[in-house]
């Protein structure tokens, strides 16, 4: 691991405790023990002066997690729809010129297939698993067609921190609209993952917590 890597996992570390110090006091106590955590591995690391290869991929995972506001705090129910909701759903490039429907599954195949295409593989095949397994993910395309509320449900590591990498790649598309007027649309998939990465787009009937 290089010395600039070193010093920007040091930096996200200490961006994050920035963060958590700015928490209300009963925010703090219910943290104080992370935060001696996260302290702890900014000293080894500035100790070793380098990481194993394994540590770097793990650094690296949770550097990817708290790099960005992952939040679901810009959906509301009052200026945001479900996207099975949406009266036009967000027009993917290539998607152009078709019917209401065919956007609609257009945009489904070619989110999924971003997604299988762009995901690091060998991350999910280091996890040896004996069988595929499967992740909740969401994601908001806003007003202006940008991605943003990325969320994914409890899972490894390193899995839960490529989708999101991936998700932020997902490049800006003609927004959603609802009656004439552009709306944000709260998006998820289910994500399986093993020796094979497939991505399904499909309606969750719950909001993911914060």
């Amino acid at each position: 691991m290089t010395q600039r890597l070193v010093f920007i996992a040091i930096l996200a570390i200490n961006f994050f405790c920035s963060s958590c110090k700015e928490l209300p006091d009963a925010s703090i106590s219910t943290e104080s023990k992370l935060i001696m955590k996260i302290n702890a591995v900014q000293e080894q690391i500035m100790a070793q002066g380098n990481v194993t290869e394994v540590e770097e991929q793990a650094l690296l995972s949770l550097c990817n997690i708290i790099s960005q506001n992952d939040g679901m705090a810009v959906y509301t129910s009052e200026n945001s729809k479900l996207l099975k909701d949406v009266e036009k759903t967000p027009i993917y490039n290539g998607c152009m010129e078709l019917s209401k429907e065919e956007i609609r599954e257009c945009f489904n195949k070619k989110i999924s297939a971003f997604i299988k295409q762009e995901f690091n593989l060998n991350i999910s095949k280091d996890l040896n698993l004996m069988e595929s397994k499967q992740v909740e993910a969401f994601f908001i395309i806003d007003k202006n067609g940008k991605l943003t509320g990325m969320k994914v449900r409890d899972s490894e590591l390193t899995i839960q921190a490529e989708i999101l990498r991936v998700l932020r790649k997902i490049p800006t598309m003609k927004p959603a609209s609802h009656h004439g007027v552009n709306v944000a649309v709260l998006c998820s998939m289910i994500v399986s993952y093993g020796d094979e990465i497939e991505a399904k787009m499909i309606y969750i009937p719950e909001r993911p917590n914060e």
